[in-house]
């Protein structure tokens, strides 16, 4: 594995890590939209490991990491639609303000989390079988 690639994985677990301290404490905006960046660095290890180069945006990575893997029967295609979905976490987190912004529920967050587990996992197997 690349060097690059193992640091955005090491990111992802870190990310993953701080995700479920911050849900434990109570955050669960933050941890949801921390659940999402694990999800983001793990899919950047894949892309990297794959491409030789990141991704530029949060947008480039949700579209190259489908590119890279619409022909993967392994690949369960809830995860690599979290990619978009826990997006929409990190903008609550990140800049949801007033009432007329939905608030992320613990069902919503405890889903967050074992999502990006799962995302983790199923990365580290995909680059297993390069």
């Amino acid at each position: 594995m690349k060097a690059e690639a193992a640091d955005f994985l090491k990111k992802a677990r870190h990310c993953l890590a701080s995700a479920k301290g911050i849900a434990a404490a109570g955050f669960l905006d933050v941890a949801a939209g921390e659940a999402y960046f694990a999800v983001f660095h793990a899919a950047e290890a894949y892309i990297f490991e794959r491409m030789g180069k990141a991704a530029k945006t949060h947008r480039g990575v949700r579209a190259q990491f489908g590119r890279l893997t619409q022909h993967e029967s392994s690949i369960d295609p809830d995860l690599v639609s979290f990619l978009t979905q826990g997006y929409d976490f990190k903008v609550i987190a990140d800049y949801g303000i007033g009432e007329t912004v939905r608030s992320i529920s613990a069902e919503d967050t405890n889903l967050a989390v074992s999502t990006a587990e799962r995302f983790i996992e199923q990365v580290l197997s995909l680059l297993a079988e390069l």
